[in-house]
């Protein structure tokens, strides 16, 4: 079971996590949070689920997590906060909350693959799902779902990175409260920083991508592209070079060739 005295002694935000909502099973945590029903509307919403019968990753893909071993959960963001920062910057900054996260309580050496894993040695521990509810040309909501795997030994399914856990990792069982609050307090920090300085957020994220300046293949649909991981633009797009030019890439798989 989820200590929640354990996570809340640990919290330090301001607005994130302060409404914290836990629930055994549901759909998907980021359907939810998106509904805009009248339980979900406080800026910095958490929900927390043991178990995601429709969890999902990017392009609908499955994600598979194992049932009160791993956290899986969302953060909703209101247009109050979003006004003022670019929503393109979400993924990174998440992705970074989840890499400070583990360093600063494991240290363990993370790296982060665009545009939303979180890699321990080539290996995945965690990934990052977006998702947005648009009203005319304004964005209403924002729902960031994290996926981390922390006390899982045995993964099943077909990965472009084969996935890891912190447990499999450090031979130990994770405290799963500990890293939430921590992963949160992170997330609070870096959304300030967005909208003021998000230049430092762009290059604390570079420094943490070990593919920028190296030979990859973006899949897209049933396209595939290759060239080398130049860089990411001011939005967080990535610049892939071929030949002398440089094309702007706004989704994508991205692998080593």
């Amino acid at each position: 079971m989820f200590e929640l005295e354990n996570f809340d002694i640990n919290l330090e935000t301001e607005f994130i996590g302060r409404n914290f909502i836990y629930c055994d099973e549901i759909e998907s945590t980021n359907s939810e949070l998106l509904s805009g029903k009248q339980l979900y509307r406080k800026n910095g919403t958490v929900l927390l689920a043991e178990k995601q019968i429709a969890g999902k990753g990017r392009k609908n893909r499955t994600w598979h997590s194992a049932k009160g071993l791993n956290l899986t959960f969302s953060v909703l963001l209101t247009k109050d906060l979003l006004h003022s920062i670019n929503v393109n910057h979400l993924n990174l900054a998440a992705s970074l909350a989840v890499s400070l996260a583990i360093e600063n309580l494991f240290q363990l050496k993370t790296e982060l693959k665009w545009p939303n894993d979180v890699l321990i040695d080539k290996k995945k521990v965690a990934g990052i799902l977006t998702e947005t509810s648009i009203k005319g040309t304004k964005v209403e909501r924002v729902v960031i779902g994290f996926g981390l795997n922390l006390n899982q030994l045995v993964f099943q399914g077909e990965f472009n990175f084969p996935p890891t856990s912190l447990k499999l990792e450090l031979k130990s069982d994770i405290d799963r409260e500990n890293i939430l609050a921590e992963i949160l307090n992170n997330f609070e920090e870096l959304l300030l920083q967005l909208e003021t300085k998000p230049k430092i957020i762009l290059n604390d994220w570079r420094a943490k991508c070990q593919m920028i300046g190296d030979k990859i293949s973006i899949t897209e649909n049933d396209k595939v592209k290759s060239g080398i991981f130049y860089d990411i633009d001011d939005d967080g797009y990535l610049l892939l070079k071929r030949n002398d030019t440089i094309e702007k890439i706004h989704f994508g798989d991205v692998s080593f060739v």
